[in-house]
């Protein structure tokens, strides 16, 4: 395997109670394998060999401690506000998976707005068009809801992965996430 074929090698990372949490590279996945910071699950049938070791690329990995909790409370991503919204579009109130999505300030920063919880919704390709650099009243446009600052998310934060390009090794632990990728 060539070196640049190393670099679509990618490992899937769980918590403790084995729901996806990450994606790694396959460099940071085999020192914290080498390390012993993870379990490895799964391995890709190709080695990785250095003048004192040899092993096999990890392909899925569970962390043997929890993750540190964010200082202020809920990460703000993308994908958290995806999580917070439910997938669903603030404007139509439909919901789509997350390729099908953006996120959309309430404020537009063109006036100030800032890229924070309180300013920030979900919404679908089309009402994020429709509304442009407007405020929802302006646009003539509903929200369901009202962005805030969440105490906390669904257990597992939604992965923004292509289901259909993931490893088959790494088929059996999505299974959670296939409907929301």
């Amino acid at each position: 395997m060539s070196g640049d074929d190393h670099q679509q090698l990618s490992a899937l990372v769980l918590s403790i109670r084995m729901t996806p949490q990450g994606v790694l590279r396959w460099d940071k996945a085999v020192t914290l394998a080498v390390t012993g910071k993870v379990d490895v699950l799964e391995e890709y049938d190709v080695e990785c060999r250095s003048p004192s070791i040899s092993l096999r690329f990890p392909a899925v990995v569970r962390v043997r401690r929890a993750f540190r909790k964010h200082k202020d409370g809920v990460k703000f991503s993308r994908a958290n506000v995806y999580a917070r919204d439910n997938y669903r579009c603030c404007y139509c109130n439909h919901k789509f998976r997350a390729k099908q999505l953006n996120y959309d300030h309430v404020l537009p920063r063109v006036r100030g707005g800032k890229t924070v919880w309180e300013n920030i919704v979900t919404t679908c390709y089309p009402c994020n068009t429709r509304k442009g650099s407007r405020t929802p009243r302006e646009a003539g446009m509903t929200m369901h809801y009202q962005p805030h600052k969440p105490e906390k998310l669904p257990e597992s934060a939604p992965l923004l992965i292509d289901m259909s390009r993931v490893p088959a090794l790494w088929l059996p632990y999505l299974t959670s996430i296939a409907q929301t990728a």
